[in-house]
């Protein structure tokens, strides 16, 4: 038994080394288990990478003032438009980049990415233009007052004008996983996330030559950190070692393809705003109830956000065996590769649930004393993640339809899981059955299942199978 665990564990490191060192391995054959492991491994470690963004700003721009800290949150709820653009778009080069690569057509690849990157340029100037120029004006349309927007213009202005380093990082991940590269990916955020950890202080706080700028300091060093992981990622599709290897002649515009593009990120785009406006909702119903029942709720969303980083970064993996399993026209075994995915994840995912059903108190005290915060904070975990289970194999299957192409069947289930039920059903049991705060987790709760019930019975039907791309 010694002997084999070790065998396992030797097979195992090896595996996870071949995966952040992007060893290229075949995923429309051989072991559908490995091929979810080399996926999921850069893929995970991707998605914790891209939250360390926003925890780093945040805790060197806390000790510039409050009006520091609201801007970037002022300045990140407009910035949500743009990630929903980035993230539609990259749901459609993943599928498209996916399918293509299955099909051994590396020139209809390559096709697909020099169109997603013109497209995301274009997008991302218009919104770069418009941003720089009305900076003030946005942020008082925000409800910013006076002094907050004279402080923080600058924060604005070189965010949302700089956002082409974030749609570009966006879409050629994208790119790079739909290709199977998923460990470029990953070290791009690395070159991001570190380039930001070493300027953020340098530029908010002035550091040698580098006068200090305070919030917009903490703009810039992440427009530098992204801008050069851009660099990086563009070096590597023209120069480097990506399966997709981009030229000059490849540099030109093609309306059907584009246009392919356009059609398949519109569900995308809807997804995320939809998620998103669900969300923006709840946080304006909870803050009904206090300040402390708000803050306990913000601590449980930040804790599960964070935990929610492997999970996605297994959803993601299914996109792209979905996609190359589609292209190389092996449908059963695109679908089994979800069914493994969803249950590796849903053993994640109940694990993690146990943790916070027995130990939320704890958890939520890591972050403050207030006993009533704690006791918020630790019912909302207790209660949504009694629903875990179910939505680990939602979020896979909801990127399963993703990786097809088939973008609006999780949009029409987004609409019906969290417009439909989740926000009426919050309303009425929070105000009118007078359930405060607990009516709103049971609501959360209740979406959850709800959305992973509808996907399965919907994924089942097989529909996603014919989409073509």
């Amino acid at each position: 038994m010694q002997n084999t665990n070790k065998f396992t564990l030797k097979k195992l490191y090896k595996y996870f080394i071949a995966a952040i060192t992007g060893q290229e391995s075949s995923y429309t054959s051989g072991s559908i288990r490995k091929a979810i492991f080399m996926l999921s491994v850069p893929m995970i470690l991707e998605m914790m990478m891209e939250s360390i963004f926003a925890i780093v700003d945040i805790a060197y721009v806390s000790q510039v003032s409050v009006n520091a800290v609201a801007t970037i949150g002022l300045t990140e709820s407009v910035i949500t438009l743009v990630y929903a653009l980035a993230i539609g778009l990259s749901m459609a080069a993943t599928a498209v980049v996916a399918r293509r690569v299955g099909e051994e057509n590396i020139d209809g690849a390559r096709e697909a990415a020099v169109q997603a990157i013109l497209l995301g340029v274009l997008v991302a100037l218009v919104i770069g233009v418009v941003g720089f120029l009305y900076a003030k004006d946005i942020l008082g349309l925000m409800g910013g007052e006076p002094d907050l927007i004279m402080e923080g213009y600058g924060y604005t202005q070189w965010l949302l004008g700089g956002n082409i380093t974030i749609v570009l990082l966006f879409l050629i991940n994208a790119i790079f996983r739909g290709a199977g590269d998923a460990s470029v990916a990953m070290w791009t955020l690395v070159l991001s996330n570190g380039l930001n950890i070493i300027l953020d202080p340098i530029f908010i706080f002035g550091w040698g030559p580098i006068p200090e700028y305070g919030v917009m300091g903490a703009a810039i060093a992440t427009n530098i950190g992204r801008g050069t992981a851009v660099v990086f990622q563009l070096s590597i599709l023209f120069f480097g070692w990506s399966r997709i290897k981009l030229r000059l002649v490849d540099l030109k515009l093609k309306i059907g393809v584009m246009l392919n593009l356009i059609k398949v990120s519109l569900g995308g785009i809807a997804q995320f705003l939809i998620g998103t406006s669900s969300w923006v909702f709840l946080m304006r119903l909870m803050s009904e109830f206090g300040s402390e029942v708000l803050a306990g709720y913000t601590i449980a969303i930040r804790v599960m956000m964070f935990t929610f980083m492997p999970a996605w970064g297994m959803s993601n993996a299914a996109a792209t065996l979905v996609g190359q399993n589609l292209g190389a026209k092996q449908p059963e075994r695109a679908e089994k590769s979800v069914w493994i995915t969803g249950k590796y994840n849903a053993i994640f995912m109940l694990s993690v649930s146990l943790i916070y059903l027995f130990f939320a108190p704890d958890i939520i005290g890591l972050f403050t004393e207030v006993e009533t915060v704690i006791a918020n904070g630790s019912l909302c975990l207790q209660i949504v993640a009694a629903g875990y289970l179910f939505y680990a194999y939602g979020m896979v299957i909801s990127q399963a339809f993703n990786g097809a192409g088939d973008t609006r069947t999780p949009t029409k289930i987004n609409l019906i899981a969290f417009w439909a039920v989740q926000l009426p059903f919050a309303y009425v049991a929070a105000i009118v059955f007078n359930l405060g705060a607990l009516g709103v987790f049971i609501a959360i709760t209740l979406a959850e299942v709800l959305l992973s019930v509808i996907a399965i019975w919907w994924f089942r039907k097989g529909l996603w199978k014919k989409t073509n791309v």
